[in-house]
């Protein structure tokens, strides 16, 4: 995670000796440092003038050794001088910055010069963002880089990343996810009943509107098996998925974010309903013309359109959109296209 590095910087290194003559050897000072961490020394030689804000060339004159330094010396910069600095370990991301991953425990005192000089390197090197991926284990970092002038950008259960942005200038970094997915399945059986439920949460509950089993795709999951596994959850009706049908947009919806549902048809495979008890009140099979005739489904645009979508897919006039596997250029890992295959299949 830190390496040593040929570097002269105005911070209180890890160790430092100089050519001088003896008197002008100041002595060594005792600093604490995170005995987790692990350096490795290299003997720098000193460039006069040359500041961690302003990085230049190395001169290097150095014999490199593996220690566990518990001495610190501080002293002011000297020509000739011979120090060594850690930097944090990183990979290249293909934009023209770096990756951080942080795996050992450290305290923020000796943490940030280290930050601060790795920064240094960095902009010496022309990169751009820094991406420092904190595990939550390392939550006692947080305040200091944030004051070193990182922010935000997006957390998950078991870590924090946080970005800077090194030129001078305004970042070109993504911002986070920007939409959540979500998925509605209409499944019709050879009756013309539609599956059907009510929910124990959200904001139809104790309306008793009956609704298509809807749900959020997860990290990683295609709608098209999201679809299948929401319907599964809260019916226990296995599934087929036919095709997208029609998806929406909206804006400022779950903490901020937009929203995109997708509206889906899957053809049953099984009909003996089990519903989930967590979640779900009731789930039956119902006469389409039944479901379709609720006050709040025909008080609704937005409802009414996509019931006006199923019954034209009914009446087999409308061709949705369905998964095709594909594949590119840059990766042989495969992927769904959703497109008109009816159409496609006329040519």
């Amino acid at each position: 995670m830190i390496r040593s590095l040929l570097f002269s910087s105005t911070f209180v290194p890890i160790f430092r000796t100089t050519r001088t003559s003896p008197s002008n050897f100041l002595g060594f000072h005792c600093l604490p440092f995170s005995a987790t961490a692990r350096f490795t020394l290299v003997s720098v030689l000193h460039c006069p003038g040359i500041g961690v804000r302003n990085p230049a060339s190395f001169c290097s004159n150095s014999l490199s050794v593996s220690a566990k330094p518990t001495l610190f010396m501080e002293e002011v910069p000297a020509a000739n001088e011979v120090q060594l600095v850690e930097v944090l370990d990183a990979t290249n991301d293909d934009h023209g910055g770096v990756l951080v991953e942080m795996d050992k425990a450290m305290d923020s005192e000796v943490f940030v010069p280290i930050l601060r000089a790795s920064i240094s390197h960095w902009k010496q090197q022309g990169k751009k963002g820094v991406w420092l991926k904190l595990p939550i284990e390392l939550a006692n970092l947080v305040e200091a880089v944030v004051k070193e002038g990182f922010w935000y950008h997006h957390a998950e259960p078991k870590y924090l990343m946080l970005v800077y942005w090194i030129p001078e200038c305004a970042h070109t970094l993504p911002v986070n996810a920007t939409h959540r997915v979500g998925v509605g399945a209409f499944v019709l059986n050879d009756n013309k009943e539609v599956l059907v439920v009510q929910e124990k949460s959200g904001v139809l509950r104790g309306t008793g509107v009956w609704k298509f089993p809807t749900g959020v795709v997860d990290e990683g999951e295609d709608i098209c098996k999201a679809a299948e596994r929401e319907v599964r959850e809260e019916t226990g009706i296995d599934t087929e998925f036919v095709e997208v049908l029609a998806f929406r947009q909206t804006h400022q919806a779950f903490f901020g974010k937009s929203d995109l549902f997708f509206v889906c048809t899957l053809k049953p495979l099984t009909f003996e309903i089990s519903k989930q008890e967590l979640e779900i009140e009731d789930a039956q099979w119902m006469k389409f013309e039944d479901y379709t005739a609720q006050p709040l489904l025909q008080k609704h645009e937005v409802w009414k359109c996509i019931n006006n979508i199923c019954v034209t897919k009914i009446q087999q006039q409308y061709s949705g959109f369905s998964p095709v596997l594909t594949s590119t250029a840059f990766s042989s890992k495969q992927n769904f296209l959703y497109l008109n295959e009816h159409d496609m299949n006329r040519r």
